[in-house]
């Protein structure tokens, strides 16, 4: 029955979806925003209290906005976030300092749960319990004016919502309004509402990425309550979710990211609780029920597996692919839980892991973990392995070696690149994190878990690079290191019967080889020796390497402003100067393999006990294979083999290579065609060329 009640959005709703894709809500949108520099500078604030201020005058700024079918409400009608220094002060309190990506806190997740079981006022009796504790402590004293100043002002906010609901006529609205935020919701609808605020709140006051954590826990509770007395049927509560995954796409185009879609609004559902017991719920079924009737970009879905899960829940995940959304993407905690367990998490936390923006893991309310400081190029190091052992006349072995050196060479930049962090101060954020409050210190301070995270990208590209030089150059001796360079050299001018051979011949991940595989996997040791050299990041905490290669894909082939490595040239693989290469762990576009199972075998031989950061398999399947029911039990077939071979993440796409090439020349007829780009998703026509480029370069498996 799970499976059955899937069905299409009311009438209400469908226009409600429609009128967001259309931008109708951006009519109350302000051209401007406070001026904070100039208060803040009169009033001579600390950085803590210029964070507050900004929250209060953005929350007092806001229009009130009810559609007169809405039950969840919020529309945010102040775009622009202001800055509250200077370039130049900001600058001068910055010195020495790293700063923080675009400088907010970000892709972390709230301790949402905590949260709604306290409601703000709880919150704020917190606060003023700390402050009268610690009453000697300045910085504790300033923490908290700052925390409960926010509260205050979310709190205002959620007040004019309800008296401008009161005056529309809409009571039912303003009755729950008037409850919460600030109370413990009574209902499922009152805690969408009440996470609908907070969660905007976050944006509101600058920070980004910002998670909605593992939502069939958090709002099960209530859920179950409103099932058990008959308040809520579950056509009635798929109603009120379908509407709060509708209001989540209504500001996206609002918020930083490489591209529009990149926005980080995740949420996570299924796995275990945190006693260990199965987590799976009836909110799980009903979320991807959900996102499969709505059919929009956010909130992107993460689903928590292992080997045993119910094929039932594998089957409608699937449908979701077959839908062509990108997502959910998949996580697997038979990998996931024991690697985290390892690396210094709690058992109990280790098993309430969350995604952060993309593929990262994270622990809701505790993590104050930067999960992306940079990448490592793994093929800029094997090309100077290559070019470092070729020139001297050197073994395989001398390969290696300077690859490897030049591996920790560059994880060495990344975590120096980070030395003396600074995180701005974030007093809102703070009042939704575990043990802030009660410590009297922002999270900026830094929470239970503070490590970093580092991509390893291209790492395909760059096994089979390894691969080619030992087969063509050492074993085979089919070319010498210096004809070999000199073809690299030149693009392969002249050479392209040795790229044939390269492209078509070699070794390749992907096809279950251990030719290649096995050297996919000493990239990865390689890249964890180094990792696990830093005994301490500057803030108590690890780095993690993981799988993933977010933007780094394309800035490595193609060139960015910024990049630590230099633009990688033609590759021994066979890849030419300016090729992109894969996304997280997919075999390379120059890469002929076998099908999709192979790919997973190729992959499952990562040690993911050490590659703990997260980073998704990518595989990109054929629309003829959802042609009906059994072809996508198989699809969910496949996807229960990628958790039995001890595999950690993937995502699994699907799209029609003749729509995105209509998209291209006609997008007005293809505005709601989503694609996934690498750890979220987005609509195709709204995307830049190179990325547009990129999703039609994917290879497709037309067969599991």
């Amino acid at each position: 029955m799970h499976i059955a009640s899937v069905g299409a959005l009311c009438d209400r709703l469908e226009q409600m979806r429609e009128a967001v894709r259309r931008g109708d809500h951006r009519r109350w949108r302000q051209a401007s925003a406070p001026d904070l520099v100039t208060e803040c500078d009169a009033e001579h604030l600390s950085w803590p209290r210029r964070a507050a201020r900004l929250t209060r005058r953005m929350c007092e700024a806001e229009l009130p906005i009810i559609g007169h079918d809405e039950r969840i409400v919020f529309t945010r009608t102040v775009p622009a976030i202001p800055p509250v220094y200077i370039a130049e002060d900001k600058a001068r309190l910055m010195e020495g300092h790293a700063p923080h990506e675009l400088g907010p806190i970000s892709n972390i997740c709230a301790d949402w749960s905590t949260v709604l079981s306290q409601g703000l006022l709880g919150r704020r009796a917190v606060a003023l319990a700390t402050r009268e504790r610690l009453a000697d402590d300045p910085e504790a004293l300033e923490f908290i004016d700052s925390a409960v100043e926010t509260i205050d002002a979310v709190l205002d906010l959620a007040n004019r919502y309800a008296d401008a609901a009161a005056f529309e006529g809409r009571d039912d609205i303003a009755q729950i309004l008037r409850r919460v935020p600030a109370a413990v919701p009574a209902t499922f609808h009152e805690a969408l509402q009440s996470l609908r605020l907070l969660h905007s709140m976050l944006w509101l006051s600058g920070h980004y990425h910002v998670g909605l954590g593992r939502l069939d826990q958090v709002l099960w509770p209530f859920l179950r309550a409103d099932l058990e007395s008959g308040r809520e049927t579950i056509e009635s509560a798929e109603e009120l979710l379908a509407e709060f995954f509708i209001s989540l796409n209504k500001d996206s185009d609002l918020y930083p990211g490489v591209q529009q879609g990149d926005n980080g609004q995740s949420l996570t559902v299924g796995g275990v609780a945190r006693d260990g017991t199965c987590g799976v719920n009836e909110l799980t079924w009903m979320v991807l029920r959900v996102a499969l009737r709505t059919s929009m970009i956010d909130p992107k879905i993460n689903l928590r597996i292992d080997p045993a899960t119910d094929p039932d829940l594998l089957y409608l995940a699937t449908l979701l692919t077959r839908r062509g959304l990108g997502f959910p993407q998949y996580s697997n905690d038979a990998v996931v839980i024991p690697a985290l367990v390892a690396h210094g998490y709690a058992l109990e936390d280790a098993r309430n892991y969350t995604v952060a923006a993309c593929w990262e893991f994270t622990i809701p309310g505790k993590g104050m973990e930067v999960v992306n400081i940079g990448a490592v190029s793994f093929p800029a190091a094997v090309d100077h392995g290559v070019r470092t052992a070729l020139v001297a006349g050197g073994s395989f072995e001398d390969v290696l070696a300077a690859t490897r050196e030049h591996i920790w060479s560059q994880v060495g930049d990344r975590v120096a690149s980070y030395d003396n962090l600074f995180l701005e101060p974030g007093p809102y954020y703070s009042v939704l994190m575990d043990g802030c409050l009660e410590r009297g210190r922002d999270l900026s301070a830094g929470l239970v878990y503070n490590n970093y995270g580092i991509h390893g990208a291209a790492s395909a590209d760059a096994a089979d690079a390894l691969a080619a030089v030992k087969a063509v150059v050492y074993d085979e001796q089919r070319i010498s290191g210096s004809d070999l360079l000199s073809a690299l050299d030149s693009d392969f001018a002249g050479a392209e019967a040795l790229r044939r051979y390269l492209t078509r011949r070699g070794p390749k991940v992907g096809n279950h080889d251990d030719r290649a595989d096995a050297l996919l996997t000493w990239l990865f040791n390689a890249f964890a020796d180094a990792c696990e050299s830093v005994e301490d990041n500057g803030r108590g905490g690890r780095i993690r390497p993981g799988t993933g290669s977010a933007m780094y894909y394309i800035w490595l082939a193609e060139g960015r402003e910024g990049m630590h490595e230099p633009v990688v040239g033609a590759t021994a693989d066979g890849r030419h100067l300016g090729d992109t290469f894969s996304a997280n762990l997919a075999p390379a576009h120059t890469a002929r393999v076998t099908g999709p199972t192979s790919v997973l075998q190729s992959f499952s031989k990562i040690d993911y006990a050490r590659i703990y950061n997260g980073g998704p398999i990518t595989i990109e399947l054929a629309d003829t294979l959802f042609a009906d029911e059994d072809a996508v039990r198989a699809v969910a077939a496949f996807v229960r083999t990628f958790a039995t071979l001890g595999c950690q993440q993937m995502q699994l796409n699907t799209v029609r290579l003749e729509d995105l090439r209509s998209a291209q020349a006609h997008p007005e007829q293809y505005r709601n065609l989503i694609v996934r780009v690498w750890g979220w998703s987005a609509y195709f026509v709204e995307l830049a060329p190179e990325y547009q480029r990129h999703v039609m370069q994917r290879h497709m498996f037309g067969g599991v």
